[in-house]
């Protein structure tokens, strides 16, 4: 079984596009389009439970790996790019990749914690 989980977030990793999402986030949070970021981070730091969870991911031997979705795409070129929708999170298989959490299910969560919760039962 991979041990490797992609994070997609639904950003793109230039500076304009960086600043854009953090006024966005603070002026209209409600509105930001990418939950994964607004469930991982607050407005200048990492979620202290997230980081917790993922520090305890990584002693359990994942692999981790973040990705603006611009990054994702250039990396994964394809076969892969064209099938997601953003923001997602991945497990990289022997062969391809598969989803652990959609971005639907991403954008249903309220909570850290229903993330950590959807993540972990992948990592038990």
């Amino acid at each position: 079984m991979s041990k490797k989980i992609l994070f997609i977030y639904n950003a793109n990793s230039d500076t304009s596009s960086k600043m854009l999402d953090f006024a966005h986030k603070i002026v209209s949070p409600a509105t930001y389009n990418c939950k994964l970021c607004s469930l991982t981070f607050g407005n200048f730091t990492e979620n202290k439970q997230w980081k917790t969870f993922r520090e305890s991911l990584l002693a359990k031997g994942y692999e981790l790996e973040f990705y603006h979705k611009d990054e994702f795409q250039k990396t994964y070129k394809g076969k892969f790019v064209h099938k997601y929708t953003y923001p997602i999170i991945l497990v990289e298989t022997e062969h391809d990749l598969e989803v652990l959490v959609s971005t639907d299910q991403l954008n249903a969560m309220e909570t850290v914690e229903e993330l950590i919760s959807s993540v972990g039962s992948f990592s038990r």
